[in-house]
């Protein structure tokens, strides 16, 4: 197969080519947790770039629970107009726009004022940053029937919007991915222990959404092909999940890896593995693979052609890119008029706090997609310390306005 050669999905849906553009969380919502007209603009720059698929970043099913300030919700038809809108753009160059939906369970921070809920009661790790994050509260089974339920609507209004499908994330250590992990999961009922237990959750949310739209609405989902921390979730699980969701009418996989406690997804493993320098993920993904009935996606520092060639010639069936169309939104399109050698990416950052490091590498990527969706152009050699600085004070911006809006909610 081929970079620019169409796919199929299992439901009929045709993506028109291999590049994905992955989901990056853009945190810019309007003041009512819509998408803004920044955000809009941002998706105009994806859109005519040339990737057969775009994919949002996090979309929360629930306004009380965000992965940070500045998030889109959808939960109710309130704001769809703006939803189609958005659906409208991401649309319009022929791309499939999937909607990436979410809940970040115990990955909230405790200034947002919120409380945070787990599979079980178990604090994140991440040394001196750790109490920025409160001690979860162990979810109840109606409560994880309503999660459920948010799930399968935020996944119909999506659809009504004109989004052509949408991808659960189950990856990074958020709820679904926190009761895959046993190490977040220390659950003695129905909902914990054995990996089919563990996978529960997951699957009831596959099936909900899939029993609320069409037959032609592509169902993805987004897995950890490992935790990368000793004892968490692993390769061998990984594949078995990827057996289960063959079951289910899953139309891609996306493969990605690691939490807010192990970075991977940056190229940052916690259970001393090396990683490799770009698409980290792609040796887990040849032997989940085995597993697959459905087309897999690797995402993971992807920045070349020459790599995007070699993850589809692996058999992988997608390559997902994010930092690097942060950096050039244009890559897919340079790349298919000739520009082989074109790439993108941003500066390691050197420090010796691993977590302060990740926080300024996730700065230095919003920085970027900030200068696009105000019709700037990226500066992709920023300072790590400004990017940082300046994410920070535009996120106690954002958490002042979210506390308000919660507190008149």
């Amino acid at each position: 197969m081929t970079t620019f050669q169409s796919l199929q999905l299992p439901n009929g849906t045709v993506i028109p080519n291999r590049i994905a553009k992955a989901a990056m969380e853009e945190n810019l919502a309007d003041a009512s947790q819509g998408p803004s007209a920044e955000l809009l603009r941002l998706y105009q720059a994806w859109a005519e770039g040339g990737a057969g698929l775009l994919l949002t970043g996090n979309v929360m099913v629930d306004r009380r629970a965000m992965t940070g300030p500045g998030g889109v919700v959808l939960e109710d038809e309130r704001q769809l107009d703006k939803f189609r809108e958005w659906a409208r753009i991401g649309r319009a160059q022929g791309a499939q726009f999937w909607m990436q939906i979410n809940h970040p369970g115990r990955q909230m921070q405790a200034n947002l004022g919120q409380q945070t809920v787990a599979p079980s009661a178990v604090a994140l790790e991440l040394g001196g940053l750790s109490k920025l994050f409160p001690l979860p509260k162990a979810l109840g089974d109606e409560e994880i029937g309503a999660l459920i339920q948010r799930f399968a609507r935020t996944a119909q209004l999506a659809e009504q919007a004109g989004f052509s499908g949408v991808q659960i994330h189950a990856a990074h250590g958020y709820l679904l991915s926190q009761f895959l992990s046993p190490i977040s999961n220390k659950r003695t009922d129905s909902w914990g222990g054995p990996l089919e237990n563990r996978a529960r959750l997951l699957l009831e949310v596959v099936k909900a959404v899939r029993a609320v739209v069409a037959p032609g609405f592509c169902v993805a989902v987004k897995l950890n092909s490992a935790d990368f921390q000793r004892g968490g979730f692993d390769g061998a699980d990984a594949k078995r999940v990827v057996q289960m969701l063959g079951e289910l009418q899953v139309d891609l996989v996306e493969l990605s890896g690691g939490s807010y406690e192990a970075p991977a997804m940056q190229g940052d493993a916690r259970d001393g593995r090396t990683l490799a320098r770009e698409a980290y993920f792609l040796e887990f993904a040849g032997e989940i693979a085995e597993a697959a009935t459905m087309p897999l996606m690797v995402t993971g520092g992807i920045r070349r052609l020459p790599v995007v060639e070699q993850v589809l010639q692996s058999g992988v069936a997608m390559a997902g890119i994010a930092t690097a169309l942060a950096i050039e939104p244009n890559l897919p399109r340079r790349w298919q008029a000739g520009e082989r050698q074109i790439s993108a990416e941003l500066a390691p950052i050197r420090w010796k706090h691993k977590a302060l490091a990740s926080l300024a590498y996730m700065a230095m990527v919003k920085f970027q997609m900030h200068r696009l969706s105000h019709g700037g152009q990226p500066k992709p050699n920023v300072s790590p310390l400004r990017a940082l600085l300046a994410e920070q004070l535009k996120t106690a911006r954002r958490t002042r306005l979210y506390k308000r809006l919660m507190a008149a909610s």
